[in-house]
C-alpha cells in the first residue's frame, strides 16, 4: 500500500514537472493546431494580409506572457526560500535532540608499528654526518 501511494505521488510530481517544462512547446502546438482560427479571429493584423503575419503576433504574445509568468514564479520561489531560510527552527523534536545531553565514548587509539619493505634507507646520511664525540 505504501509503495502504491509513493508511486502515485512520484507520477503526479513528474507530470507537474513535465507540464512546467513543456509550456513553450505546448504553446507552439496550440498555435499549429488552431492556426486558421488564430489567423481569422485573434491576429492583430488580420485586416492587413499584406504583412503575412499569419498569427505570429499572437504566438509572440503568448510566449512572452509565459516567460513573464515563469519569471514571476521564479522570483516568488526565490523570495519564499529566502524568507524560510531566515525563519527560526521551532521543531520540538530538533530542540529536544539538541538540548538533551549526550555522552560519547571514544575508543582507545590504535597504533600500528609497520615498516614497509619498500621504504629504502638513505645511506648517504649514514656516511656524511657531523663528527661524533
Amino acid at each position: 500500500m505504501k509503495s502504491w501511494a509513493t508511486q502515485t505521488l512520484v507520477f503526479v510530481m513528474l507530470a507537474v514537472m513535465l507540464v512546467k517544462t513543456m509550456v513553450v512547446p505546448v504553446i507552439y502546438l496550440d498555435y499549429e493546431l488552431r492556426k486558421d482560427y488564430i489567423i481569422s479571429t485573434l491576429c492583430e493584423n488580420r485586416n492587413r494580409p499584406q504583412l503575412n503575419c499569419d498569427g505570429k503576433c499572437y504566438l509572440a504574445k503568448r510566449i512572452a506572457e509565459a516567460a513573464k509568468q515563469e519569471q514571476r514564479q521564479a522570483e516568488s520561489d526565490f523570495m519564499t526560500k529566502m524568507l524560510s531560510a531566515q525563519a527560526p527552527v521551532t521543531n520540538d523534536f530538533l530542540t529536544h535532540f539538541i538540548t538533551t545531553p549526550r555522552t560519547v565514548e571514544l575508543l582507545p587509539a590504535v597504533t600500528f608499528n609497520y615498516a614497509s619493505p619498500f621504504n629504502g634507507r638513505n645511506f648517504v646520511l649514514d656516511i656524511f654526518h657531523p663528527p661524533l664525540c
